[in-house]
């Protein structure tokens, strides 16, 4: 039996250095054969053999339960902050991909109503569901596509076997860094916009003789996430992701019962926003897409969450991972329907560009307490700030992979709290520098839009390699060129938009979260 606890602990623990063989014992190694031509296999079946058989079928029994030793793509991956602790479980699954599919994208749904219409629009964003939470499928099954092979615990990695690595770097570094670092960068200037808005919701014109500005209340929030993302690794946030979750799944119920309570605006109409011309129609059809295809996020970083996992032969890491992916997206979906049904039934085609939150502002802002505008806006605030360590902590991953890597030790703490900070500092500086990004968000999301719809299927056909013109195969194929077809249409869309309506510049003038 303690053959089969060493190999548990190798599976919790996850060393950074590979256990060293098993070598025969000595006796065994030059021994000759039985006497009478027996080999020595053949003698264990006498009766005094019968302990040492004993033995064998104890340790081969232990490990049979056990299942196979987890076995990391680098032992230096022991080191790491997604892969140092691989203590998950069902609960932290759920916990992680409720935080990071669940957040302020959700909040501009009924705008895609306005452009779409009742009937498109819900049908839109029920084939979206599906198809991401398909795709999320295939994620979660190529986290370990051979029993006992090597794990794949990082977006990138997997892509990198799939695509190689010239063009990894041309189809997915991009995406997948826009996703990590420009969700960082966005939940910045929300969550210190929302921190504006609350101090003046909270203090009201008495306190705001010397406001502070919008750029001070970026510092504020990012001096809270770098505080805050001084926890070492991603299984140690767990109860972030949890408190973030909580606050996504209440701000989201409190803001569209509080528009369905107050009841439809005045002069409300369901029908499409007329355009002026052919191809506003068509930006603003383009648009409404966009607005679906994005509110479904956290593809990568779903790996990432499974890596913090154990795997065995009995209990593969898949099984716990999908359980959780299937309450979380259930909960996603109690959200994000509600919200855009009912966002759209209060305010239709009178919504605001910037979503539901901004029109609860914009008509009830004089008959809704301060009280309940006030929670919402701090439960904003909290999700922002728990949101940004899960979509960081891969960023910070990577950043210390390249000290490890060269240095062949664990990176020392004051590092890596230099990292964090570092990475801090860079995101603020873009969201102060660069506030017109937003108006870039439509050209961004269309390039990373192949990370969820579409690179999924096409690694699954690579990597499991499906038997030609079966349904797998052709399923697989068709929704990763229909996924990388609406990504292109998104791109061109949205740089068309660009040519024809201008880009308005303003370097170091961000503007306040409406």
């Amino acid at each position: 039996m303690s053959s089969g606890k060493e190999a548990i602990s190798e599976v919790e623990s996850a060393p950074p250095t590979p256990p060293p063989p098993v070598s025969a014992p000595p006796s065994r190694v030059h021994s000759p054969a039985a006497p009478g031509g027996r080999s020595p296999l053949r003698a264990m079946a006498t009766p005094l053999a019968s302990p040492v058989r004993k033995a064998v079928a104890t340790v081969r029994g232990c490990l049979e339960e056990v299942g196979h030793i987890t076995r990391l793509a680098d032992p230096r991956d022991a080191w790491l902050p997604i892969t140092e602790s691989r203590s998950g479980n069902a609960y932290y699954a759920a916990f992680h991909n409720l935080s990071s599919g669940i957040g302020f994208q959700a909040l501009v749904l009924p705008a895609a109503f306005a452009s779409l219409g009742w009937t498109w629009a819900i049908t839109c964003l029920t084939l979206a569901f599906a198809w991401q939470l398909y795709t999320l499928w295939l994620l979660v099954r190529l986290h370990e596509p051979v029993a006992g092979g090597v794990r794949y615990s990082r977006y990138m990695h997997l892509a990198t076997t799939v695509f190689g690595e010239r063009w990894v770097k041309i189809l997915a570094l991009l995406p997948v860094m826009y996703l990590s670092a420009g969700i960082c960068t966005a939940l910045i200037i929300v969550g210190g916009g929302s921190m504006k808005m609350l101090f003046g919701i909270a203090c009201g014109e008495a306190c705001l003789a010397r406001p502070l500005t919008t750029v001070e209340w970026y510092l504020v929030f990012i001096c809270a996430a770098v505080l805050l993302s001084q926890l070492p690794n991603l299984n140690s946030i767990a109860g972030v992701s949890l408190v973030g979750a909580t606050a996504a799944v209440a701000y989201c119920t409190m803001i569209w019962v509080a528009s369905v309570a107050k009841g439809r605006v005045p002069g409300v109409s369901y029908d499409p926003v007329k355009a002026p011309n052919d191809v506003d129609a068509a930006l603003g059809i383009v648009n409404g897409l966009g607005i679906i295809a994005f509110a479904f996020r956290g593809h990568n970083v779903v790996l990432e969450i499974q890596g913090t996992m154990p795997s065995t032969l009995k209990h593969p890491s898949h099984v716990p991972m999908w359980k959780g992916v299937k309450v979380a997206y259930a909960i996603v979906a109690l959200c994000f329907y509600p919200l855009a049904i009912g966002g759209f039934w209060a305010y239709g085609n009178q919504i605001p560009p910037n979503g539901i939150l901004s029109a609860l502002y914009k008509f009830h802002s004089r008959d809704v307490s301060r009280l309940v505008l006030g929670i919402t806006t701090l439960l904003v605030i909290v999700n922002c700030l728990t949101t940004f360590q899960i979509y960081a902590m891969s960023v910070y991953d990577n950043m210390e992979a390249g000290y490890v890597h060269r240095k062949n030790r664990p990176c020392p703490w004051w590092l890596r709290s230099g990292f964090r900070a570092f990475f801090g500092a860079v995101n603020l500086l873009i969201a102060v520098a660069l506030p017109f990004l937003s108006e870039l968000a439509g050209l961004l999301g269309g390039i990373s839009l192949p990370v969820t719809l579409a690179y999924p299927c096409f690694m699954w056909v690579a990597i499991k390699k499906p038997r030609k013109g079966t349904a797998t195969w052709n399923v697989n194929w068709a929704l990763g060129i229909l996924g990388m077809s609406i990504s292109f249409v998104l791109i061109v869309g949205n740089l068309w938009g660009l040519v024809e309506k201008g880009l308005r510049v303003k370097f170091f003038k961000p503007s306040d979260f409406q």
